[in-house]
């Protein structure tokens, strides 16, 4: 059933109908979104930039999970995320929001569960849960956390997905694994959206990463531009969905432009790329704002490539 902040939010069509009982994305169609970097940047720009993705239509906005910047000084100022996330939350009316994407080894999946089922509240049921194994080395050696290996990181992010998914789903949580445990978890409130919120896994590893993805994901996200390699890992990935027991449709494939690679092209060119990338199987485009952000390629990207595509 529907908390009342959804159900008033589809009834308005700021959240489209049923998408707040079941983790799906749209069939078929395109979806578009943006990323802000919060780093080297403040709340104000960022939330600006934000209410304005918001009034501009497009269908996402994420931020990222890092406690020091990732490109420029390394010094300079990094907003946290998920804290940011409900700020930028209670900010937006109907954009869908998320941490693109977490990063487990700092997060205990108690921890992000409470979070993002919090977040759920405040949007009214928008919030996506992104999730990935962890990669900056150099923040874990800053502060102390540790960084296993890839595969150790791979393993504790799949733990993780599944104590998070029971958390969602059952009234309490038993769950013995080699990384967490619990004993009858209790979890309430559960999320507005259900049975969860669109689970997003972040990473193109193939031996964890994308059977994890393949199995409890609702979004796949992942890095590459050209169409024809595209295409052989949008098909690579169904197999695995296959394998699952879960129909490729279920999830959808999202990637990310870069917004000097989107500022260089004139629209015409733009749609063509994007579209070409569409046919290779994405479904879910998000482009990649630094500070100061462009907000000249922001409404770009929405008016001659978001509003037309949908509309093809």
């Amino acid at each position: 059933m529907l908390g009342g902040a959804a159900t008033a939010l589809a009834a308005t069509g700021a959240l489209p109908r049923g998408e707040a009982t079941a983790a799906t994305p749209p069939a078929g169609g395109l979806r578009f979104g943006i990323q802000t970097l919060p780093h080297h940047t403040t709340w104000g720009d960022l939330a600006s930039v934000w209410e304005e993705a918001d009034a501009l239509g497009l269908d996402s906005a994420f931020v990222y999970d890092h406690f020091i910047p990732i490109q420029g000084d390394q010094k300079g100022p990094c907003l946290e995320g998920w804290t940011l996330l409900a700020a930028l939350a209670a900010r937006t009316k109907r954009i869908r929001v998320g941490v693109l994407v977490t990063g487990n080894t700092y997060r205990f999946p108690i921890v992000v569960a409470k979070m993002t089922a919090t977040i759920d509240h405040v949007s009214g049921g928008r919030v996506i849960l992104g999730m990935g194994a962890g990669w900056f080395e150099k923040e874990y050696q800053a502060y102390g956390i540790p960084f296993y290996t890839p595969g150790g990181r791979a393993r504790r992010l799949v733990e993780s997905v599944e104590v998070m998914t029971k958390l969602f789903t059952q009234e309490s949580t038993t769950f013995d694994g080699k990384y967490y445990q619990m004993k009858d978890a209790p979890f309430a409130p559960k999320t507005v959206q259900r049975p969860h919120p669109p689970i997003l896994i972040g990473g193109m590893g193939p031996k964890v990463i994308q059977p994890l993805a393949a199995k409890h994901a609702q979004i796949w996200h992942f890095f590459a531009s050209d169409p024809k390699r595209v295409h052989q890992l949008c098909t690579d990935f169904d197999g695995l969905v296959r394998a699952a027991g879960r129909d490729p449709a279920e999830v959808e494939k999202a990637t990310s432009l870069r917004a000097g690679d989107v500022a260089s092209l004139d629209g015409k060119a733009l749609r063509a790329k994007v579209q070409e990338l569409a046919d290779a199987g994405v479904r879910h485009f998000i482009l990649g704002l630094g500070a100061p952000f462009e907000r000249d390629v922001l409404r770009r990207f929405a008016k001659e490539v978001a509003d037309p595509l949908r509309k093809a």
